[in-house]
């Protein structure tokens, strides 16, 4: 029988939740992230890398949630959420793409949205509940598809106004009924800040039952630890051992997932945590001085984050030496090579959009002359269909989702960069 996943509050380490406490508070005190006391491996990993990946990806959360849930409870909710395909793509010899958007958002973030709407329904017992995440992008269409018409579930999403592709936009601002968006004037970070502003509002958080659905809430983290066990599964046996992931970052949860994934047994020997010209982690791990600069807006729009809510996480696993900084490396990838890296797996026959592009480039920088790389595609191209045509001078054909979704109507309200503002119009609508 596993024992029950314990975890602390990463700024306070006096606060310590179970697994449902975890995921029905979201933010600790001091908006600190929880996280696991311990992480224990998995025994027979090669036996395990031979199961279908729902069937395995049921073991490994069994085996991080521990005994809160049945291993059936588990299996359903698994077998609800992840209803949907991935793919391993060779693109070049010894390098792989994972491609994690064939979900019903195009977004790897469906895993981790969906696996959390799943322990939510769960978890929530009929009480309302009300979700409030902000997105630069994949996020908000994730969470909004996931959660849309659950009963005794709101969510509000906050986004840049101006800032995310329009197909990002129109798939979560064009849904109504239960999901509530604001184009709020100001940055991703703005976004983030608002939410946390909101989640130390004693009164808000109470009459409202506020949760998040942002990466930091760790249902969503241990969801994305899956796909990881999966691209490995679909190596040939030989090269799982060397395997090298390189994850386009941002906020860092998927990275965080990643590692999480080698500190449980994840036969990948290194990890890539490549950046746009956000380069706040690179610079932290080459000088050890957390310093956050005004975020910059790039093509890889998702990953525009300077303060990124993960890095707390990942950088508890490296300095407590679960995961090596040695085999842990960031660098930032500016505009112009990017561009250059679309075009080059253009050349190979592989379509990228900018995310997938920076991953690829991180991984060629980083990978040994003899290793084998996962690099991931974290949206379908279409996401970012104006930048990926004008870049590539193609034309691109609009998946069925996404031409639906941009034929109607945008019912997101405008909202000036202020929490009180925010405040008001959240009481008012839902509380």
């Amino acid at each position: 029988m596993e024992q029950t996943m314990l975890l602390h509050n990463l700024k306070d380490h006096s606060e310590k939740v179970s697994f449902i406490q975890a995921v029905k508070t979201g933010l600790g005190r001091d908006q600190g992230v929880f996280f696991p006391e311990n992480l224990t491996p998995i025994a027979d990993i090669d036996a395990l890398l031979e199961l279908d990946f729902v069937t395995r990806s049921s073991k490994i959360l069994s085996h991080l949630i521990g005994d809160e849930l049945s291993s059936e409870q588990v299996a359903a909710m698994v077998a609800r959420a992840f209803n949907f395909d991935l793919k391993l793509v060779e693109v070049e010899k010894n390098i792989y793409c994972l491609e994690l958007y064939h979900g019903p958002t195009l977004a790897f973030k469906d895993f981790g949205g969906r696996f959390m709407a799943e322990c939510l329904a769960e978890f929530s017992q009929g009480n309302k509940t009300t979700i409030l995440t902000a997105t630069s992008g994949d996020t908000g269409a994730a969470v909004a598809h996931a959660f849309y018409k659950k009963d005794n579930i709101d969510v509000v999403i906050l986004y840049p106004k101006g800032k995310i592709s329009l197909a990002q936009q129109k798939l979560f601002t064009t849904l109504g009924e239960n999901i509530h968006c604001y184009a709020v004037d100001g940055s991703f970070d703005d976004c983030q800040a608002m939410v946390k502003a909101a989640f130390l509002d004693n009164e808000v958080k109470q009459r409202l039952g506020l949760n998040s659905a942002n990466s930091i809430n760790i249902s969503r983290l241990v969801a994305q630890v899956c796909y990881y066990f999966e691209a490995l599964a679909r190596l040939p046996k030989a090269q799982r051992a060397q395997a090298h992931v390189s994850v386009p970052s941002g906020n860092f949860g998927n990275v965080c997932a990643a590692m999480i994934g080698a500190v449980i047994g994840l036969p990948a020997a290194k990890l890539s945590a490549t950046t746009n010209q956000n380069d706040t982690v690179p610079r932290f791990l080459h000088n050890k001085e957390w310093q956050p600069a005004a975020t910059k807006e790039s093509l890889s729009n998702a990953m525009d984050v300077s303060r990124p809510n993960n890095w707390p996480r990942v950088q508890y696993m490296l300095d407590h030496n679960w995961f090596s900084y040695d085999n842990f490396y960031s660098h930032a990838i500016d505009e112009q090579t990017t561009q250059a890296a679309m075009h080059h797996l253009n050349q190979l026959g592989y379509l990228a959009e900018p995310h997938t592009a920076i991953a690829y480039e991180g991984l060629k920088r980083d990978l040994a002359a003899d290793g084998v790389g996962v690099f991931l595609a974290t949206a379908h191209p279409a996401k970012f269909k104006e930048s990926v045509e004008g870049i590539l001078d193609i034309k691109l054909e609009m998946p069925k989702p996404l031409s639906d979704a941009l034929a109607k109507p945008c019912l997101a309200v405008d909202l000036v960069n202020d929490y009180h503002v925010l405040r008001e119009a959240l009481l008012v609508k839902l509380g």
